[in-house]
């Protein structure tokens, strides 16, 4: 018979063995991945010879250096048309394509604004001093010629179907380009390449690390349970959008970029007000620490790769996900796209970045000496000591909290929209690659849906460090095969780019509204 007075203590044992498994089977898997994907993540994140820069982040730099001298800085004299373009002053409801440029930009942008924002810029500033702010702001700026280059590859090269959907991406421009150029058989390697690489990062770095680090808020907020759960509830949430298709996806995040855009910068632009007569203070911190490094540990080339590594992590220009999404854009002209996607890395890393940082330093978390004005550092820990000893999404909690004592149940909001949206993102980002490499069809997306969903529960219930650590490798290896390529494919671009501005010029391309 059953005894009720035995549940509570059956139950407990239950639930410690059931936990108990849970860790022994984290361990395992940890172990196991660990050990085979060990030299190829040390590979990914190792330094330049010689230095302390991670040298896939100095092949993004570099890349956004040479796209921007190329195109002879488009990123500044295009910003305008940029926003008339995404404003639908240009748009055609006859052109091809499934979504608006606004749709495709916010598909974008919900795939690269995230916890990057939030906990990574945290960690440039308390390693790499206020100097670091600088650095990022200044990559960020750079990378826009990266993102205007594979996002007119991307339409350009993308695939049209009879029912109106498109394909798009690093994939077809990388195998349909290169032939162009004469490049055929290297093109479709590289394709193919970029195609497991993509859908490995899908899998780990854009959703399960989202789904963890959103079920990791949410206990700090309402208390320890299951993970599972939040999984099973985001998969459910995920799967009811992704199911429909870009046009759907769209839809969901037009609707969450703009809100938790103006939530997050909004909450950031009180904590300034309120701390207004610091703002002239902090911005020359800014500058002084990006050229003398004062006071931290690495000194100027300390704020520099700190700054630089935050704004590559964070706004991807370069990695070619984006492209995925912009190729999908309703337009006729490959270019116009390219102009829009500029936009991103501004939003990312410019102004919500910058904001963070901002926050970070203004309300005085850093702690300071008072009789030197250096900040001090821990050597143990290898950054500047911190109110609360914090470091991370923690960090920035703390400096927003510090004016706002609401702030954290924002900032709980901000992380599950963040975490939510680089979901459904990169669910269509490793879909194409997916689709890329297995064909097209209904059998084809809804295997990988489910995969993806799967997925968001097993991120949400487990701790799987090297797992994640293995897809960030292998979304920043996208970025080797994708940099390549366009290094063969600007000229392309450049050729796109001259007969647009001509046309413009003459007033043969004419504005709708």
């Amino acid at each position: 018979m059953f005894d009720r007075k035995a549940f509570p203590l059956a139950a407990g044992f239950a639930l410690s063995g059931a936990a108990a498994q849970a860790q022994t089977i984290d361990e395992t898997i940890n172990s196991v991945v660990g050990a085979a994907t060990g030299p190829f993540v040390s590979f990914i994140f190792s330094p330049f010879p010689g230095t302390s820069f991670p040298w896939i982040v100095l092949w993004l730099v570099i890349a956004a250096t040479i796209f921007t001298i190329y195109f002879a800085f488009v990123q500044f004299r295009s910003f305008p048309h940029s926003i008339a373009l995404v404003s639908g002053k240009y748009s055609d409801p006859n052109d091809a394509g499934e979504v608006s440029h606004f749709q495709a930009l916010a598909t974008a942008l919900s795939g690269t604004v995230g916890l990057g924002n939030i906990a990574g810029v945290a960690v440039a500033v308390s390693i790499g001093g206020p100097g670091a702010t600088f650095w990022m702001i200044l990559a960020g700026l750079m990378g826009m010629a990266s993102k205007f280059t594979e996002c007119t590859l991307g339409v350009k090269f993308r695939n049209e179907y009879p029912d109106g959907t498109v394909s798009g991406g690093p994939m077809y421009y990388l195998s349909k380009g290169m032939a162009v150029r004469g490049f055929g058989g290297l093109g479709k390697g590289l394709a193919i390449l970029f195609a497991i690489f993509c859908v490995l990062g899908s899998l780990g770095g854009g959703n399960m690390f989202q789904a963890n680090q959103a079920h990791a808020q949410i206990v700090n907020i309402v208390g320890d349970y299951p993970g599972w759960i939040t999984g099973v509830i985001f998969a459910a949430i995920v799967f009811a959008v992704i199911v429909g298709g870009l046009k759907s996806i769209a839809q969901v995040t037009e609707k969450i970029v703009p809100f938790m855009g103006v939530l997050y910068v909004g909450t950031a632009l009180i904590v300034l007000l309120i701390n207004y007569d610091r703002i002239g203070w902090a911005f020359g911190e800014v500058f002084d620490g990006a050229f003398t490094g004062a006071g931290v540990a690495g000194g100027f080339v300390g704020a520099l790769i700190q700054g630089f590594k935050r704004a590559a992590f964070s706004n991807e220009a370069g990695v070619g996900s984006a492209a995925i999404a912009h190729s999908a854009v309703k337009t006729k002209e490959p270019i116009t796209e390219g102009f829009v996607s500029l936009l991103e890395p501004f939003i990312d890393t410019v102004v919500i970045c910058t904001m963070t940082a901002l926050v970070i330093i203004i309300t005085g978390v850093l702690q300071v000496d008072p009789e030197t004005g250096n900040y001090l550092w821990n050597a143990e820990l290898g950054r500047v000591e911190t109110v609360g000893d914090v470091s991370g999404v923690a960090l920035t909690s703390a400096a927003f909290g510090s004016a706002l004592s609401w702030f954290p149940y924002i900032l709980a909001i901000a992380v599950i929209l963040f975490a939510f949206s680089t979901m459904i993102s990169w669910s269509y980002y490793g879909l194409k690659a997916w689709t890329y490499m297995f064909g097209e069809g209904k059998a084809q997306e809804l295997s990988f849906k489910i995969l993806f969903c799967v997925f968001v529960v097993i991120g949400a219930a487990m701790n799987l460090g090297p797992v994640i650590d293995f897809s960030d490798a292998a979304i920043f290896a996208m970025a080797l095969v994708n940099i390549f390529g366009l290094y063969f494919l600007m000229p392309i671009v450049k050729a796109e780019l001259n007969s647009y501005n001509a046309r413009l010029k003459s007033g043969e391309i004419k504005r709708f509204a």
